[in-house]
C-alpha cells in the first residue's frame, strides 16, 4: 500500500526538521534544554513506527515532489527566524500527515502518539522563538558610568536587576571599544541568567559580539534598514523626535520607538528639537509599536509622563546617580501607581 510510501516521507520530512531546529537550539540559540527537547522528540518520531513496509514502499526516485521543489522559490530564507518558522511548519505538518495515515491503517494507538508530538511541537515553537519584544513592564534602565558616582556598570546592572528591572540599554559614549566589550559581556552574562532584555546603543558590532537582545540606533546613526539586515534577530530600537520620524519608524520595521527628550536633559549633548509632552501624547494616540520615553525623566516628572501617553520611561542619572538604586526605583514606582 502506497499509504507506507507517505507515511515513510513525512516520518523523514519531520526528523530532518527537528534536526535542523536541534541544531539551531544547540549552535546558535546555545539553549540545553530546548536542545534535549527537541533531540528526544526526534526519536520519538523515529522509533515509534517502524513497519518494514516503510522500505518496501520507499520510492525517492520517483518523488515527483523533487522536481517541483527544485523549481520553486517559496522556500527562500533570509533569516535564522524564517528558518526556525519554517521548519516548525515542516515538523507539525508532517506530523499531522502520518497521524492521519497510520488511522488509515488501523494503527490508532500509534497515530495518537504522533497527535500528541504535534501538540507538543506547538508549545515547543513558542518557547522557541528567537525573536524577542519589550516585556510588559514600566522602567527602561539605561546605564552611564559618567553619571554613576563612581559605581561602575556591572555594579549598577546587579542594582537594577535587583529592583525588577526588566531592560537595561548599554550606552557609553567615551570608553573604548576594548572597554565596552568588556562591559557588555560581563553584562549580557548578568541579564542572561536573569531574564533581562539587554540592549546595546550604538555598536551593532558589540551586541552581535556578545548576542544582545537588541540594538538601540539613532536618527544619524547606520539606516535601520541596514541594521535589520546586519542583527535581523535582534530587536532594533530608533529614537525619533517628531511625528513624521516615528512614522518612518515603524515603516521601515522598528520594534520599537524611543521618544522625546521629553523635558531637557544633561545626558546628552546636541538635542533635536522636540515637543516633548505634546509628541509623547500624539506617539500614545498614533503608533502601534512600543515606544519608549526618554529625556529628562524623574521621579518628580514621571507621574506627569504617564498622563501623556507614557508606558516605558527610559531613565539614566536619576536612576545610576542614585546613592540606593533599589530604594530610588520603588519610590518612582510609588509615583506610577
Amino acid at each position: 500500500m502506497k499509504i507506507y510510501r507517505l507515511i515513510d516521507a513525512n516520518i523523514n520530512r519531520v526528523s530532518e526538521g527537528l534536526r535542523i531546529l536541534e541544531d539551531i537550539a544547540r549552535f546558535v540559540l546555545e539553549n540545553k534544554a530546548l536542545s534535549k527537547d527537541i533531540r528526544e522528540m526526534r526519536h520519538i518520531v523515529r522509533k515509534s513506527f517502524t513497519n518494514h513496509s516503510l522500505l518496501i514502499f520507499r520510492d525517492s526516485q520517483n518523488d515527483i515532489g523533487l522536481n517541483i521543489s527544485q523549481n520553486s522559490r517559496l522556500d527562500a530564507k533570509k533569516a535564522v527566524s524564517d528558518l526556525i518558522s519554517a521548519n516548525f511548519k515542516r515538523v507539525q505538518e508532517g506530523l499531522r500527515s502520518i497521524e492521519e495515515a497510520l488511522k488509515i491503517l488501523g494503527y490508532f494507538n500509534e497515530s495518537k502518539i504522533y497527535e500528541a508530538l504535534r501538540f507538543k511541537s506547538y508549545d515547543l515553537e513558542k518557547k522557541f522563538s528567537i525573536r524577542k519584544t519589550l516585556p510588559d513592564t514600566d522602567i527602561y534602565g539605561i546605564l552611564g558610568e559618567e553619571f554613576s558616582a563612581g559605581k561602575s556598570n556591572i555594579e549598577i546592572t546587579k542594582e537594577m536587576i535587583k529592583a525588577n528591572i526588566k531592560i537595561i540599554q548599554y550606552r557609553e559614549k567615551n570608553k573604548s571599544k576594548c572597554d565596552k566589550l568588556k562591559d557588555c559581556q560581563a553584562i549580557r552574562k548578568i541579564t542572561s541568567v536573569n531574564d533581562v532584555i539587554f540592549i546595546v546603543n550604538d555598536d551593532i558590532d558589540i551586541a552581535l559580539a556578545v548576542k544582545a537582545d537588541g540594538i538601540h540606533i539613532g536618527q544619524k546613526d547606520m539606516p535601520i534598514e541596514i541594521v535589520k539586515n546586519i542583527a535581523s534577530d535582534m530587536i532594533i530600537g530608533l529614537s525619533t523626535h517628531n511625528q513624521k520620524q516615528a512614522l518612518e519608524a515603524v515603516e521601515k520595521g522598528a520594534d520599537y520607538i524611543g521618544v522625546g527628550p521629553i523635558f531637557n536633559t544633561s545626558t546628552k549633548k546636541n538635542l533635536e528639537k522636540c515637543d516633548g509632552l505634546s509628541f509623547l501624547k500624539w506617539v500614545s494616540e498614533n503608533i502601534s509599536i512600543p515606544f519608549v520615553a526618554i529625556g529628562g525623566i524623574k521621579e518628580s516628572n514621571i507621574a506627569t509622563v504617564k498622563k501623556h501617553g507614557g508606558k516605558y520611561f527610559a531613565m539614566i542619572s536619576e536612576l545610576v546617580g542614585s546613592e540606593n538604586i533599589v530604594k530610588k526605583i520603588n519610590l518612582i514606582r510609588k509615583k506610577l501607581y
